[in-house]
C-alpha cells in the first residue's frame, strides 16, 4: 500500500527589526531615510474628532449666554451702553490673524510637500509667530478695555448690561488663551519636525472659530446694548 508523505508545514520566519530604521519594530515612526512629516501624515488624526467636540461644547456655552441676554431683554429693558472704541480695533487685528494664519499653513503645506530637497533651515514658522503676535494685540487689547471701563467706575455690578459685557467678552478672551497655547504648540512641532497636518489644522480651525466668534458677540452686544 502505497504511503503519503505530506510535505511539512513552511514556518514562516518573524520579521525583525530592520537595522538602522530608528523605530525599534514601531509602526507609524521615522523609517531609514524616511521623511518623518511623510510618515505622520497616514496617521489617524484624533486632533480632528476632539477639535470638533470642542468646538461644539464652545458653541452651546455661548449660545446660553445668548439666551439668557435675550430672555432678559424681554423681561425688561436692557440698559444701552457705550462699546470702548478699541474693541473695533481689536476686532481687525483677530480677523488679521486669521489670514496670517491661512498664509502660514500654505507656507507649511508647501514645505512638507518639496521633498528631501527642502532646505530645513528654512523653518517656515514667520506667519505663526505674526499670528502669534497678533492674538496677543487682541487680548491686550480687550484687557485694555476693561481697564478702561475700570478706571470710569464701571465694574460688572454696575448694572445687567455691564454684566452681559464683562461675561461675554472674558469668557471669549479665556477661550483665546487656549487657541494661543496651540499656537505656541505648533510653533515648537514645527521647529522640532513633528508637526502633524492634523494637528496644524485643529489649531486652525479653533482659532478661525475664535475670530468668527468675536466677530457675532461684537455685532450682538452691538445691537442688543
Amino acid at each position: 500500500m502505497a504511503t503519503t508523505v505530506h510535505e511539512p508545514p513552511k514556518i514562516e520566519p518573524r520579521r525583525l527589526p530592520i537595522e538602522g530604521s530608528g523605530n525599534g519594530g514601531w509602526r507609524n515612526l521615522v523609517p531609514a531615510g524616511g521623511d518623518p512629516r511623510r510618515v505622520k501624515d497616514s496617521s489617524p488624526p484624533p486632533a480632528s474628532t476632539g477639535i470638533w467636540v470642542a468646538l461644539a461644547s464652545i458653541t452651546m456655552t455661548f449660545a446660553a449666554f445668548t439666551s439668557a441676554m435675550i430672555v432678559r431683554q424681554g423681561t425688561a429693558p436692557l440698559v444701552h451702553i457705550t462699546l470702548p472704541p478699541i474693541l473695533y480695533l481689536n476686532t481687525l487685528l483677530i480677523i488679521a490673524s486669521s489670514i496670517t494664519l491661512e498664509l502660514s499653513r500654505k507656507q507649511i503645506a508647501a514645505f512638507m510637500g518639496a521633498g528631501r530637497d527642502k532646505d530645513h533651515s528654512a523653518i517656515p514658522s514667520r506667519w505663526l509667530y505674526v499670528t502669534l503676535f497678533l492674538g496677543l494685540l487682541f487680548v491686550a487689547g480687550q484687557t485694555f478695555a476693561w481697564i478702561q471701563l475700570k478706571a470710569q467706575g464701571i465694574g460688572l455690578a454696575t448694572n445687567i448690561s455691564y454684566s452681559f459685557f464683562y461675561v461675554l467678552t472674558v469668557a471669549h478672551a479665556l477661550h483665546v488663551f487656549g487657541g494661543l497655547g496651540g499656537l505656541v504648540r505648533v510653533i515648537g512641532k514645527v521647529h522640532n519636525s513633528a508637526l502633524r497636518r492634523s494637528t496644524l489644522d485643529a489649531t486652525s480651525r479653533y482659532w478661525h472659530f475664535m475670530g468668527g466668534l468675536w466677530v457675532y458677540l461684537l455685532l450682538l452686544l452691538w445691537m442688543k446694548l
